[in-house]
Parts: structure tokens; C-alpha cells; sequence
């Protein structure tokens, strides 16, 4: 079973300092470099970085109550950093 902190590359990206720029490279031919600001989600959410963050507030960032652009966070996370369930 994968660790839940790891990217599908297997990089763990929560201890990175907050605001740095990750970027994944494509498993497969044909696909695209993904970048983004690790920590960034915490920071917007309001929880410390190295903490889960709680399915009530993803599930509230999700309906946009926190802004358009942390729901966009959330269904990142959920969509390529955790990857397929």
C-alpha cells in the first residue's frame, strides 16, 4: 500500500517549505509536467503544514466556501496528487 503523503512518483510533497514550486514529471508518453505550490492547501485552509487535513473541511472547500481557487486545490489533490483509488 502507498503512503498517503506521496505523490504517485513516490516524492513526498507535504515537508517541503511552503510555497515552493513542485513539479511532477509525466509517467506516460503523451502526458504533460504538473507544477504546483506545496503547502499552499494548509495555508489556505488554515491548518499546519505535517497535519491532515479533515474531510469536513475538504468537503466545504469542495462546495466553495473558502474561494474558487482553494476548491481548485482540493480537486487537485484529490484528483493527481493522491491518484487513483
Amino acid at each position: 500500500m502507498a503512503h498517503k503523503n506521496k505523490t504517485m512518483q513516490g516524492k513526498d510533497y507535504r515537508y517541503k517549505k511552503p510555497g515552493t514550486k513542485v513539479t511532477l514529471k509525466p509517467k506516460e508518453k503523451g502526458q504533460k509536467k504538473v507544477s504546483f505550490h506545496a503547502g499552499m492547501l494548509h495555508r489556505h485552509l488554515g491548518i499546519p503544514q505535517g497535519q491532515k487535513i479533515p474531510e469536513k473541511k475538504k468537503e466545504q472547500a469542495l462546495k466553495g466556501k473558502f474561494g474558487p481557487k482553494v476548491e481548485e486545490e482540493v480537486r487537485f489533490e484529490e484528483n493527481v496528487l493522491t491518484g487513483r483509488k
